[in-house]
């Protein structure tokens, strides 16, 4: 486990997350935990971007269709914000795609519609 990638941003965002979910619980949308999160990472001073638009390269074009990460973090962690029954595959899948087209190595998805906060780290 001394080999975690980005450990101390990692940490720190975790611990962001983890106040959210104790302030506010589960039950709110996605976008009143995004706006929190928002909120908590410009209080940290956090270099952070919300919605960070990518696109996709096939062969020697870039497609019309965008991905749309919810906020990319100190320029190389992605963070996936959820408020569903459990983070499933298809959410990891989304993730891994942000991975592959951002040229990031980490992405975490949180959940926030459990009585504990729901998190995966995906590494690329």
């Amino acid at each position: 486990m001394s080999n975690i990638i980005y450990k101390s941003e990692s940490y720190k965002l975790m611990g962001i997350m983890f106040d959210i979910h104790s302030n506010l619980g589960k039950g709110f949308s996605e976008i009143v935990y995004k706006d929190a999160i928002e909120y908590e990472l410009e209080k940290s001073l956090i270099f952070f971007e919300r919605e960070k638009e990518y696109s996709v390269k096939y062969k020697d074009i870039y497609l019309k269709h965008k991905f749309y990460a919810d906020f990319v973090l100190f320029d190389k962690i992605i963070l996936e914000v959820k408020c569903c029954s459990n983070i499933s595959d298809s959410h990891i899948a989304q993730t891994m795609n942000y991975l592959k087209v951002s040229n990031n190595k980490l992405a975490i998805i949180v959940n926030f519609n459990n009585n504990s906060l729901e998190y995966k780290r995906i590494v690329l």
